[in-house]
């Protein structure tokens, strides 16, 4: 960024989601604008990332390095659980979740429970590489609803669920309580895996430390595995981690002979990645409970 760039920042995306970092993208062009009954949506053109969606100001994911993001939070239960049949996703309304989730030809049906249906109809038109499709699959059921009271409610179990929410704020905040982790759990198979977004634990700790120590009330094994995404600025993201089954112990050759039956296209995601990412440096071990 130039000295003038610094001094003036129109053109540019600023999000300042933390107190004491901002982070700013370029703005080539601006594709959509609009206040919903939740948020404000927007979707910006950027050259290194291609479009991004942000939500209140707040980056939510790009063209260009969303598959990080994606690919780590579906595959990695999906293929440790090794039989999942029935993926339950909160939020996600982009559709790249889901994406991900419907490669695996073994899911039989994935249901996706998003809170704003503007999120749902203006992903399909503005950022239609996001979901690839995955909209049309005869085997995701889209719910408009609000994701903690579906699984309050709902009497359905699955065996992977993946909680793709937005940041602990505004309509996202409920996401994040101890009795929505409850009620997610009960909805699980008996070796069923729950994950969820965690934040950037060198700026958002707390987020990591409240979610782990609901987990571990919770869960037989619990804990986090990490993901570095470009434009979710400060450190590795945290993606949590609660099962009361044994999928964590899966070896190298087992995930590896998993990996190749699944038969699917990746720019991430590896067994390797998958078993390092749960190696945990010393500031992110000490965020937890």
């Amino acid at each position: 960024m130039s000295k003038d760039d610094r001094q003036d920042l129109s053109g540019w995306s600023v999000e300042r989601l933390h107190d004491d970092h901002a982070q700013a993208l370029r703005e080539d062009a601006v594709l959509y604008d609009s206040e919903t009954d939740h948020q404000r949506l927007r979707v910006i053109e950027n050259p290194t990332f291609g479009r991004v969606l942000t939500l209140d100001g707040v980056v939510q994911t790009t063209e260009g390095d969303n598959f990080i993001y994606h690919e780590m939070l579906s595959h990695v239960p999906i293929l440790a659980h090794g039989s999942a049949r029935r993926v339950l996703i909160i939020g996600g309304g982009d559709g790249g979740m889901a994406r991900e989730v419907l490669k695996h030809a073994s899911v039989e049906h994935v249901t996706m429970v998003e809170i704003d249906p503007g999120v749902v109809e203006f992903s399909k038109q503005y950022l239609p590489n996001l979901s690839q499709g995955a909209f049309d699959d005869p085997r995701l059921r889209l719910v408009i609803a609000d994701g903690a009271a579906y699984v309050r409610r709902t009497e359905d179990r699955f065996d992977v669920i993946i909680i793709d929410s937005t940041d602990p704020v505004g309509p996202g905040e409920v996401l994040f309580t101890d009795s929505f982790y409850g009620h997610a759990k009960r909805c699980l198979t008996p070796a069923g895996i729950l994950v969820t977004q965690n934040g950037v634990p060198f700026l958002q700790g707390a987020e990591l430390t409240n979610t782990m120590r609901a987990f571990k009330a919770l869960f037989a094994d619990w804990g986090c595995y990490l993901a570095t995404i470009p434009t979710y600025a400060g450190g590795p993201m945290a993606l949590g981690w609660g099962t009361d089954g044994a999928a964590r112990k899966i070896t190298l050759p087992q995930l590896t002979e998993r990996f190749a039956a699944a038969d699917i296209a990746t720019e991430y995601y590896t067994p390797e990645v998958h078993l390092a990412s749960f190696a945990l440096p010393g500031y992110v071990r000490r965020l937890m409970p």
